[in-house]
């Protein structure tokens, strides 16, 4: 399976497949961004790049750095050293919402959502800039009123959009795991952001639901907008992702389309476990095979002796 040709199709021709590939028009530009924790380096990326309008697969091992470097790039963490820009601007230092009102969004692999404030208020509290969360201005109705009937408009737009409008007036904490998901890339979606980075978007996920969630990622980059999603599922990554970035211990070790990073040797063993002594070819299998057999026989000559 291949990614659906989207707005930035033919993009890729041309770009290298190798780490910290440069790309034609990135949205994201990381440099020397580190993390370390009780003395192990977590994340080690010496130069990234995230096209804009593309959809970009973040994979690896458990425990690569992943999740890690989403903390880092959207200010819920705080690096070892390095500097990142977004469209342009610095973002690296910055808290994180002022990296979301900046346009560059996250979900969690944990969703987020307040279980006892309903779907509608749970969207509600991701729109930016309201006047009416301000003390003097909340008190002043007018003031706030005609903006609280716009955030309110377009999260019920967004609800529909994830089929959760029949689900506004409930408890965000009865949905299931799905559909928290669901809620939680539409309520990101009220910042109107230009980068959506979606950490492992399918984990937990009913099945019914999977397809769903694929053709949401899908029509965010049919909108204009840029996404970043951790996955470990293959066939996912070979279905919705334009590019894919491989970390093994921290490092960004691959780049490239997904057919490309499918067969590279790198990732095979990082990735997907392949043993360093494991034959690579028929010709090296019976290379070893003979081998053994001639051990083997030297083993039963001296034994005889």
């Amino acid at each position: 399976m291949t990614a659906e040709a989207g707005p930035v199709a033919g993009w890729t021709d041309g770009v290298a497949c190798e780490p910290g590939a440069a790309k034609p028009d990135p949205i994201l530009v990381a440099d020397g961004v580190r993390r370390m924790f009780g003395g192990l380096m977590a994340v080690d990326v010496d130069h990234l790049e995230i096209q804009r309008g593309a959809i970009t697969a973040l994979i690896g091992p458990n425990g690569a750095g992943k999740t890690t470097l989403f903390n880092l790039l959207t200010g819920f963490d705080k690096p070892l050293g390095g500097r990142w820009t977004f469209d342009g601007r610095q973002m690296s230092g910055r808290p994180a919402y002022k990296v979301a009102r900046a346009g560059m969004v996250r979900t969690f692999q944990l969703t987020k959502s307040l279980g006892l404030l309903s779907v509608l208020d749970n969207m509600k509290l991701g729109a930016t800039s309201q006047s009416g969360e301000k003390m003097f201005f909340g008190l002043i109705r007018p003031v706030w009123r005609n903006q609280e009937d716009e955030v309110e408009a377009r999260a019920e737009a967004l609800l529909e959009r994830f089929n959760l409008a029949r689900m506004r007036d409930e408890f965000a904490g009865s949905l299931s795991g799905g559909q928290r998901k669901l809620l939680e890339m539409a309520r990101a979606l009220m910042v109107a952001p230009q980068l959506v980075m979606l950490d492992e978007p399918m984990a937990g996920v009913n099945p019914a639901l999977t397809q769903s969630l694929l053709g949401h990622i899908k029509n965010l980059r049919s909108d204009g907008m840029t996404v970043v999603f951790v996955e470990h599922d293959m066939d996912v990554v070979y279905d919705v992702s334009d590019w894919v970035v491989v970390l093994a211990e921290g490092r960004v070790i691959a780049e490239g389309p997904p057919d490309v990073i499918g067969a590279n040797p790198a990732v095979i063993d990082a990735y997907l476990g392949r043993h360093h002594d494991a034959p690579t070819s028929e010709a090296e299998l019976r290379q070893q095979l003979a081998e053994t057999e001639a051990l083997i026989a030297a083993e039963e000559a001296h034994d005889d002796e």
